[in-house]
């Protein structure tokens, strides 16, 4: 179910969304979404782990440190609308936090979109999912953070409803799978369980 939340909660903030901020509302969607993200990836990963236990290693602790970045964005949204902010002063302003602005959004921002890039390639190469689930979720991770950039909202829409798409096939796939599946057909279906 949070594999389903995450990205629909995104592609919700971005209906919220002000002129010159994504505002106070789309803020706090934001770091509710990025929390059903980090849940539904983290019960994903650990399905994953049985046939690729390296790349959860190490691409687990990214996504993590990945929310971390995206739970930022979404309260820099929310400070900026308390505050009376515009989104280019914010970062301006950040500029000047130069630790806090490398650390947390510059280095931890990129984190999710590229854990998410290389989670669509893992579900592609080790088949656990049907190949354009893979491609759609990697074409995604790298459309998401180019929408953002822009700051169009239907351009966000678009980024929001491509990622929602393959992880509604993940996340429907996992709540009907059919426990017990035995050998290795378990592998197959990991993301099922």
């Amino acid at each position: 179910m949070f594999l389903i939340l995450g990205p629909a909660l995104n592609l919700l903030a971005g209906f919220f969304w002000q002129n010159d901020t994504q505002g106070i509302t789309a803020g706090t969607i934001i770091v509710l979404s990025t929390a059903c993200w980090l849940i539904g990836l983290i019960g994903l990963f650990e399905r994953l782990r049985p046939s690729t236990p390296r790349y959860v290693a190490v691409g687990l602790p990214v996504t993590v440190f990945g929310a971390i970045g995206g739970v930022a964005y979404g309260v820099q949204s929310i400070h900026e609308g308390l505050f009376a902010v515009s989104h280019a002063d914010a970062v301006e302003r950040l500029g000047e936090h130069p630790f806090a602005a490398y650390a947390v959004y510059w280095t931890c921002g990129p984190l999710f979109p590229l854990s998410l890039f290389v989670l669509g390639l893992v579900l592609a190469k080790v088949r656990v999912a049907p190949l354009p689930v893979g491609v759609m979720v990697s074409l995604g991770a790298v459309v998401f953070p180019l929408s953002r950039v822009t700051r169009e909202a239907s351009v966000a829409h678009l980024a929001d409803l491509f990622l929602l798409l393959p992880f509604l096939y993940l996340g429907l796939r996992s709540m009907w799978r059919s426990p017990g599946v035995p050998g290795p057909q378990r592998h197959r279906d990991a993301v099922d369980s």
